[in-house]
């Protein structure tokens, strides 16, 4: 039977291809629960498995055998609804948020946004010596490239391409290079932001990158390292400084409200992390505030709302 006749199995933990004619009560491996994201951990509801990786999320076998479904998840509900002719709608225009007074600290629960990130020179350079060593270290365990069994699905993240032969390392992978990033019913990859609700429509989302096929696994999980960190003021701004040496750009972000700032930074060849939430002692302005990865720190520039004096970095009651 050739793939044109092969029907796609949608039951969540499955995946795969399948003839119709063969497909028995007990051929599809699959999760009939629904993904659970709690605590940082990633798993089924119908099992008790839980992992903080995404991809070992992803490759939880299925707890329950059954036939294979080729009938396609619904696309979910538009909130938009179809206004009748002839009835008008009318926009308000935003309002002001309301401001008791002016010695009112603003919550430290407000939204956070995501400074800019500028890539200075001496991390550039450091980044290309570090590509080269960890090139050595892929290249080594590609020359084992035979042992990969057949079928073997690519390790990045978006990609869904399968092993078949040598002939499969020449092929281009198309995937997302950062984290999943799942908050307030939102789901998306910190390298792209496009943001969903519906978690079929996540998994689904084509990388944002291109580079090659991962086929075994290197261990990526991240150790939870402390790093040294101090700050300054001038009139104007803070400074916090974070010594960590050769942040990577694409996984390292800061993200701030007006009276918190919150720090995730992956550094090294072993891709250590640091996270640091800091409840600031004054106010900022995030709009004019700005991040700049160096080879040796990374150096957060925050923009005070009012120009005083800070006694302390952290507010403390």
């Amino acid at each position: 039977m050739t793939t044109v006749d092969l029907a796609q199995c949608y039951n969540r933990g499955c995946g795969e291809k399948f003839c119709p004619q063969e497909n028995k009560s007990d051929v599809c491996q699959h999760h009939p629960g629904v993904p659970v994201f709690h605590d940082a951990l990633k798993g089924w509801s119908c099992c008790p498995k839980r992992y903080r990786d995404f991809t070992d999320f992803l490759n939880i076998p299925g707890c329950t055998y059954g036939q294979h479904n080729s009938e396609k998840p619904p696309e979910p509900e538009k909130t938009d609804k179809n206004i009748p002719d002839g009835q008008v709608i009318v926009v308000q225009p935003p309002q002001r948020p309301i401001v008791k007074n002016n010695t009112e600290r603003p919550s430290v629960n407000e939204p956070r946004v995501k400074l800019q990130a500028t890539v200075g020179h001496s991390l550039k350079g450091a980044l290309e010596k570090q590509k080269m060593s960890v090139a050595d270290k892929i290249s080594d365990v590609d020359s084992g490239s035979g042992k990969i069994p057949v079928g073997t699905s690519c390790k990045n993240n978006g990609c869904n391409q399968f092993y078949e032969d040598e002939n499969s390392n020449i092929g281009i992978c198309t995937h997302h290079p950062g984290v999943p990033i799942f908050h307030e019913g939102m789901k998306y990859w910190s390298c792209c932001q496009r943001k969903t609700s519906d978690f079929n429509n996540f998994l689904a989302q084509a990388g944002c990158a291109q580079g090659q096929h991962v086929w075994i696994k290197k261990d990526d999980s991240k150790k939870t390292a402390s790093c040294r960190y101090d700050w300054h003021q001038t009139g104007g701004f803070v400074y916090i400084s974070v010594f960590s040496k050769v942040a990577d750009p694409q996984l390292s972000f800061v993200e701030v409200n007006q009276v918190s700032a919150f720090v995730n930074i992956v550094f090294g060849s072993e891709e250590n992390l640091f996270q640091q939430e800091f409840i600031l002692y004054g106010t900022i302005d995030a709009a004019k505030s700005t991040v700049n990865l160096l080879g040796s720190k990374v150096e957060i520039k925050l923009k005070k709302a009012e120009p005083i004096s800070w006694k302390t970095l952290e507010y403390k009651k």
